[in-house]
């Protein structure tokens, strides 16, 4: 079966491919499209909703199954920020540089005691028929003092996983793999896919 991966990170894309490599579904993305597909506006007001608003547009344009994810850091000390917000947290869309300098200059006052946060995606299949399935995953950690690591994506450089002692950008790929929320959701979506795949090829 062929699946459309909703998305135009090529981080997001290595990552979610080299996961479902275990299942016999072949993994196309926007790129492999002679056309643009629509711009959606991730205006929801939780992860699920994203996820799937990207996944239906997806679906429909594509006429085929689609996959999207919506994943996000969350601070309970922050009240929840970035939240939903997190790939725009600074204003500007993707600005990573200045969400992490946002984020640090918000919690500089704030000890590791309070320094807690957690990775969460959630992920939503869509089928072009408007019927949807999702999973979901999460990883806890800390917001370093600082940036660390050279690899990854994102807000990795500042999110400690105490298990590894290390963040997520000094962590390669593929031991990140073993513990991210993207591995997490992907791996409750793999469980779940049997009953997906028998869904999906049934008429609405």
């Amino acid at each position: 079966m062929k699946i459309l991966l909703a998305t135009r990170n090529p981080g997001k894309i290595r990552e979610i491919s080299s996961i479902l490599d275990q299942l016999d579904i072949e993994v196309v993305s926007f790129s492999d499209f002679p056309d643009d597909p629509p711009e959606v506006v991730e205006d929801g007001d939780s992860f699920v909703r994203n996820a799937a608003k990207k996944a239906l547009t997806a679906a429909r344009w594509a006429e085929m199954p689609a996959l999207a994810d919506d994943s996000g850091l969350v601070v309970p000390a922050l009240g929840g920020e970035p939240g939903v917000r997190s790939s725009r947290y600074a204003g500007d869309e993707g600005n990573m540089e200045a969400n992490i300098n946002l984020l640090l200059g918000k919690m500089a006052h704030l000890p590791e005691t309070e320094r807690l946060a957690y990775f969460i995606c959630v992920l939503v299949l869509a089928a072009p028929d408007g019927r949807t399935w999702q999973a979901s995953g999460r990883v806890d950690g800390l917001i370093a003092f600082q940036r660390r690591g050279e690899g990854g994506f994102g807000y990795d450089p500042v999110f400690f996983y105490l298990p590894a002692d290390m963040t997520f950008a000094q962590m390669g790929l593929t031991e990140k793999n073993k513990v991210s929320h993207r591995y997490r959701a992907l791996r409750d979506f793999t469980g779940k896919w049997p009953g997906i795949e028998k869904e999906l090829g049934k008429a609405e």
